[in-house]
């Protein structure tokens, strides 16, 4: 069978900057893929072989695509709500999915999320979830205005925000709004405070089986904010500390209900063992499996995952052991990007792999309060974590970012 015949129809649910790979594996694999996004200049719609200015939040507008297109597969990649779609139009359409559009809504949304890991016994931070400002006001009394708050169903770290008793001094009311207004379903989740050392762990699971490929340290702003700085891996943790790690990582997936396809869980190790904060039915973002996992392993994972999202075969199995690291650059102050500086030494040192600036001169920066307030990266390779991370930190230390 040549590869004419063997071509299919795929929807991909995204064309951002970290869409692009799965597009262009997919493409790799012989597939025809037509991009959906509601932003006509995404990077996707220049390198899909078809575009469509479709919502990947619209049911409906996503069905009505995949219909017209043929679709053999509706999918995405590391956006988080797409999950959900593109799970409730496969099933529409009795297309192959890799999670059931009920557990995609428990991969999506926090509170459901927490409710089907107590459920299942995850270790996890203590929760509650709030739809009104009388259950925010209980819930931050029981935590004594000391714990975390978030939207439901947001993503990047949008609206997460530590809650200390400073803020008792500000109504309920006004506090349950502001973070009410970065979730579409109107739900806040209030979160026990845990400390430790916070990692992700990138996961596959085919077929029901759940194999953990690494675990990556986070480097996170300090409080109130938690925004996503670094990543490196493999995780330096001590190898007793990973396993159990390993061990609530794979009970989170088997809970939750994947049963192929990707998984990124995010992970508090605490004096009193491993807590999971959040996990994702996707790839992790923030290129940690499309730069550093293939670095750090040498698998292919955005190949691999659209891979068995297809039925295909492919070798899960780690070809390498090395270190990678990536470092986010970031502004001191807000105000609008005038220059920034990338020495040609930094581009050409040893083990810098990638240095991408994402922000145009002119723009506006806010200094870190989520995921949105980055001006581009740093990516390394090293003989191991330490030395991956290290030569991010020097690169990180030559750019020279001037806000006005």
């Amino acid at each position: 069978m040549n590869q004419k015949e063997r071509r299919g129809t795929v929807v991909m649910l995204g064309g951002s900057r970290l869409q692009l790979p799965a597009i262009e594996a997919a493409q790799r694999l012989g597939f025809r893929v037509v991009c959906a996004d509601y932003d006509p200049d995404a990077p996707g719609a220049r390198v899909a072989d078809a575009f469509s200015l479709t919502s990947t939040l619209d049911v409906d507008a996503v069905e009505r695509l995949a219909r017209g297109e043929g679709a053999d597969f509706v999918i995405t990649s590391t956006s988080d709500a797409p999950v959900r779609v593109a799970a409730v139009v496969s099933e529409r359409l009795g297309l192959p999915t890799g999670i059931s559009s009920e557990s995609a809504v428990c991969a999506t949304q926090k509170d459901a999320m927490r409710l089907r890991l107590a459920e299942h016994g995850v270790p996890m931070p203590e929760f509650r979830v709030c739809n009104t400002v009388e259950d925010f006001a209980s819930a931050l009394e029981h935590f004594g205005y000391d714990c975390i708050a978030k939207p439901a169903d947001a993503a990047a770290s949008r609206g997460v925000k530590l809650i200390t008793p400073e803020d008792r001094s500000t109504p309920a009311g006004e506090l349950f709004e502001l973070f009410r207004g970065f979730s579409r379903k109107g739900t806040v989740m209030v979160e026990q405070r845990v400390t430790g050392r916070e990692v992700s762990v990138e996961g596959m699971t085919v077929n029901g089986v759940t194999t953990i490929l690494t675990i990556t340290d986070k480097l996170t702003t300090e409080p109130p904010y938690f925004v996503e700085l670094g990543h490196s891996e493999p995780s330096r943790l001590s190898e007793e500390a990973q396993e159990a790690i390993r061990e609530v990582a794979k009970r989170t997936v088997e809970a939750i209900g994947i049963v192929t396809g990707p998984s990124h869980t995010e992970v508090m190790l605490t004096e009193a063992g491993p807590k999971v904060i959040e996990m994702a039915a996707r790839l992790g973002g923030d290129f940690i499996t499309s730069k550093l996992v293939p670095l750090s392993t040498g698998i292919d994972l955005v190949q691999g995952t659209v891979a068995a999202a297809f039925g295909l075969p492919f070798d899960f199995t780690p070809k390498s052991h090395c270190g990678a690291a990536i470092r986010f650059i970031t502004a001191d102050c807000a105000g609008a990007l005038q220059a920034i500086d990338v020495p040609e030494s930094v581009r050409e040192a040893e083990g810098v792999e990638e240095v991408e600036i994402y922000l145009p001169l002119g723009g506006s920066i806010e200094t870190p309060h989520s995921s949105n307030d980055r001006i581009g990266h740093v990516v390394c390779r090293g003989a191991d974590a330490d030395e991956a991370a290290c030569r991010a930190e020097l690169a990180l230390g030559e750019i020279k970012v001037d806000v006005a």
